[in-house]
């Protein structure tokens, strides 16, 4: 089973990165650069995991959050933020965020998770790949 995966980041170099991890996961991947058009996306297409930046323009991860969760109050969404900025994640795990992962990170920390907010089984490490899945 390949999960979809929503990323919402108004960095395009973090977007195609993450692109590129979760592709080789076996995952599919659809991305925007803002809140506003990630909750039109959520509720179009329901992914099985949304990875959230906390600040961006026009609509901070945060409300974004917040109406994502409107929408669905299951919905799996991991916040991703810069070192420094952890309070935002105080109040994202408070409103029911899933996970969060601190930029920069290292691809250990996104596995770690990846498996623990979706499906622990799933992401499995091999010392030949950075990413397989069974």
């Amino acid at each position: 089973m390949a999960y979809t995966v929503l990323v919402v980041n108004d960095s395009r170099y973090l977007r195609e990165n993450l692109r590129e991890l979760l592709e080789k996961a076996g995952c599919e991947v659809v991305d925007t650069d803002n809140g506003i058009s990630a909750v039109t996306l959520y509720s179009r297409i329901k992914p099985d995991l949304v990875m959230l930046d906390v600040l961006m323009p026009d609509q901070d991860g945060i409300e974004t959050l917040k109406q994502i969760l409107n929408v669905d109050k299951n919905a799996n969404v991991v916040m991703v933020t810069d070192f420094g900025l952890e309070n935002y994640l105080l109040e994202a795990r408070e409103l029911g965020a899933s996970g969060c992962i601190i930029k920069p990170f290292k691809l250990k920390h996104l596995k770690k998770v990846l498996a623990g907010v979706l499906d622990e089984e799933y992401f499995y490490e091999d010392e030949n790949s950075d990413y397989y899945r069974y």
